[in-house]
């Protein structure tokens, strides 16, 4: 079977690719973000919860790297749905990860003006978020190489950010270690224990806090020594997200003045940051949390750019669209058009979208697309296909584990919040009939699924 060609710049060392990755990521926020509502249901077991979520998290990572070195393919997931699980799975996993990136891209800006508005009040507020979308899109158009410096010297400045609050918290240590495991919430104004149950629950919040690490491989195509190098590069992108995140947490049970106070309060990490170091440093470091958000806006764009032009190269609109969306600039080696599209609707949805309907439309995402991975992982050696570069310890244990743990996680979101669930699945049957009518009649020439392209 014809290859595809190779249109974009391969020009990014595995260390770029890391950098843009983990910008994706953005671990300081999920530390500032997402963290704050386990530490609100968990008190310092939080740590636990998070320690257990990462080795969750590897099992996924192994599904993600196998299934990458695989098929190094810029269309990531929908990719490798398609040729294992079948084409209208394919392009419904693509419907649902195109959907859902773009509404996470505003969810994420959105939250700049929190952090922007703790320096300087006039910068919070929705068009704040807009303005970033703009903004990081029209940087996301430039080269590979140099948003992966652009990115690379953001990150540094969060880990930086970080850092501060973890120093702050070991240094005024109040507990020792055993606050690992002492399960605690606020309950009618007293501190409370939590039960087991009530913390198995919060796992999935805290594997959706690492989400992001495997998402290297929609810059596979732009990577030297790709094949071999993408597994490894996924693996150590989860390994800095769990370090990144887990530490911190731990400085803040262990250094909070007093942990009934912390679990009470509306920002915890912010309470810390002010009651160890002061206003001053609390502005700071939600200032280099806002630059990390900005930083995450820009890779996430970068992404899901790539996962369009990757649709259109595998032909799936009508032709002027995909002659659009499918050309890469000539001197930037970029998909700017794509680029400019995912941008352009990702802003108009933070101005004009509630809140609470990005949040229910984004909501259960993750857990369908890990659930996918997983069987086509499950299915990866069973199809017959050799995988290359990369081939994980104790198949087919590993994706079984994830297969087991996102139906319990999707169990739990029916229980908690259906409309997440429905909202998802919606999308991917959208996505599937939409294959079965105007693509598949067209099989001739759409969706062909070349093989990857070939390094020279």
């Amino acid at each position: 079977m014809p290859a595809y060609s190779q249109q974009l710049a391969r020009s990014l060392s595995v260390r770029e690719n890391i950098l843009i990755t983990l910008s994706a990521v953005t671990p300081a926020s999920s530390v500032f973000i997402i963290s704050p509502t386990v530490l609100g249901a968990a008190g310092g077991a939080a740590v636990a919860v998070f320690l257990i979520a990462a080795v969750a998290a590897c099992f996924v990572s192994l599904c993600y790297a196998e299934l990458s070195a695989t098929y190094p393919i810029a269309g990531g997931e929908y990719s490798w749905a398609a040729r294992l699980l079948g084409k209208s799975a394919g392009f419904a996993t693509f419907l649902l990860t195109m959907i859902t990136g773009v509404l996470i891209i505003a969810v994420i800006a959105l939250g700049t003006g929190a952090y922007l508005g703790v320096v300087w009040s006039g910068l919070s507020g929705k068009w704040i978020g807009a303005a970033v979308i703009v903004v990081t899109a029209g940087i996301a158009m430039l080269n590979i190489r140099a948003n992966a410096w652009i990115t690379g010297i953001a990150l540094s400045i969060e880990i930086l950010a970080v850092t501060v609050l973890a120093v702050l918290g070991f240094a005024h240590s109040e507990r020792g270690p055993s606050a690992f495991v002492h399960a605690q919430t606020i309950d009618s104004g007293q501190l409370s224990t939590v039960s087991i149950g009530a913390l198995a629950a919060l796992v999935p919040v805290a594997l959706f806090a690492y989400n992001g690490y495997g998402q290297a491989v929609y810059y596979v195509e732009e990577t030297k020594n790709a094949v071999k190098s993408i597994g490894k590069i996924i693996l150590i992108c989860l390994g800095v997200t769990v370090a990144v995140e887990v530490i911190p947490v731990a400085a803040v049970v262990l250094g909070a003045p007093n942990m009934q106070d912390l679990l009470g309060a509306d920002a915890p990490i912010n309470y810390l940051l002010t009651t160890r170091g002061g206003t001053i440093v609390n502005e700071i470091v939600s200032l280099g949390i806002a630059i990390a958000i900005i930083n995450g806006v820009i890779a996430i764009v970068l992404q899901i750019s790539r996962l369009l032009f990757s649709s259109a190269r595998d032909r799936s609109w009508p032709g002027p669209i995909d002659d659009v969306l499918g050309s890469v600039h000539p001197t930037l080696r970029t998909p700017v058009a794509a680029t400019l599209v995912v941008g352009v609707v990702a802003a108009l949805a933070a101005a004009f979208v509630p809140m609470k309907v990005l949040i229910t439309a984004t909501g259960a995402a993750v857990v369908l697309v890990y659930l996918t991975v997983a069987i086509a992982a499950l299915r990866l050696r069973r199809g017959g296909a050799v995988s290359r570069g990369y081939r994980m310890p104790l198949w087919p244990l590993p994706p079984l584990i994830v297969i087991a743990m996102m139906l319990y996680v999707v169990y739990r979101t029916l229980s908690d919040n259906w409309e997440q669930v429905a909202f998802a699945v919606s999308i991917m049957v959208v996505g599937a009939l939409y294959y079965r009518i105007y693509l598949h009649p067209r099989r001739g020439d759409r969706w062909t699924l070349p093989d990857p392209v070939h390094e020279s």
